[in-house]
């Protein structure tokens, strides 16, 4: 809830004063905050054990395992994450934080002037600070982003990728899947580079899981490339190149050829898309039952799951997914 008091903010962690092995129900989480009655959390992100909270004016702050320096703060040899409940205000940027996106172990910002930092772990090149070290401290992400005023960044394994103001893409770090395919033959960038995407025409959102990458284009289209299920049948499990899912399987016809995509999420193996009327469609790897589509079975093709109203947001997980509904009563 954005108008609650960011002290109440919910997560699934243990009391400030004991450690869980699990935590079944939502706990709050206090955040130290100079003014906790004027404050709200304005988004949360997750990596596979770390978390970033961002508020409206008092910056951003990270709990959970920094191995690796990605909740921004100095390593610290041996500590014992699941007792220490060190929730650290991540500081050393120029501007105000807006968004942030969580890797699997390393975390970026980006900040209102449209420049995005990274920290974490940087083996694949997943920081983008042109190196393959640990970065404990957020750092500023240049390469080809340098002078370009960035709207969106999005991550979820080892590749980080950045939507610009202009309707381009940029990417780095993993790209053993092909995420990267446009600009290497390698497995590896350690620093951002344009992705040139023939045929797509200005991206607007783009959604990078474990090993697939989405995007969405100015008109509601959806293009995918990458390795998995991609969305376009059993046929297709990997490409170098953007594909587009017919629009049809949105929902679009010649009886309401309204319909568009308007927002695109990625899970590790997954996929989920909102049309313009409220729909949810999802496809992918059906990992426990996380597709919400009444079976196991993988989905291949975009499926529209019936939920009561119109779908707002979505969050996807590694084997869940959440997501937000405007009841129509």
């Amino acid at each position: 809830d954005a108008s609650a008091p960011a002290e109440r903010l919910c997560l699934l962690s243990p009391s400030p004063d004991s450690s869980y092995e699990y935590v079944l129900e939502p706990s709050p989480v206090a955040l130290p905050l100079r003014r906790p009655q004027e404050t709200r959390v304005l988004q949360v992100a997750c990596g596979r054990a770390h978390s970033l909270v961002l508020t409206d004016n008092e910056g951003v702050f990270s709990l959970g395992n920094n191995a690796y320096g990605q909740c921004g703060r100095k390593v610290v040899q041996d500590e014992v994450y699941s007792g220490s409940h060190v929730v650290h205000r991540i500081q050393g940027f120029d501007s105000r934080v807006i968004q942030v996106a969580c890797g699997q172990d390393h975390s970026l910002f980006l900040t209102e002037d449209g420049q995005v930092h990274a920290c974490g772990w940087g083996a694949d090149g997943q920081t983008g600070l042109g190196h393959h070290a640990v970065s404990p401290q957020p750092a500023r992400v240049c390469g080809e982003l340098e002078g370009v005023r960035v709207r969106q960044v999005t991550s979820y394994g080892d590749c980080s990728l950045a939507v610009s103001q202009d309707g381009e893409l940029f990417g780095w770090g993993n790209s053993e899947y092909l995420q990267l395919s446009a600009v290497t033959e390698a497995t590896q960038i350690n620093a951002p580079q344009r992705l040139p995407l023939p045929g797509v025409g200005q991206v607007q959102q783009a959604a990078c899981g474990g090993t697939q990458v989405a995007v969405l284009n100015e008109k509601g289209e959806v293009f995918i490339w990458g390795y998995g299920i991609l969305g376009k049948g059993p046929d297709l499990s990997e490409s170098k190149t953007p594909e587009m899912i017919p629009p049809t399987l949105f929902g679009r016809t010649q009886f309401n050829p309204e319909v568009t995509v308007a927002q695109i999420h990625c899970g590790l193996n997954h996929f989920a898309a909102i049309t313009n009327r409220g729909e949810l469609f999802v496809w992918g790897k059906n990992v426990r039952g996380c597709l919400g589509i009444g079976k196991r079975d993988d989905q291949y093709f975009p499926w529209r799951v019936t939920v009561p109203g119109h779908v707002v947001d979505v969050a996807c997980g590694v084997d869940h997914m959440v997501a937000l509904v405007k009841s129509l009563s």
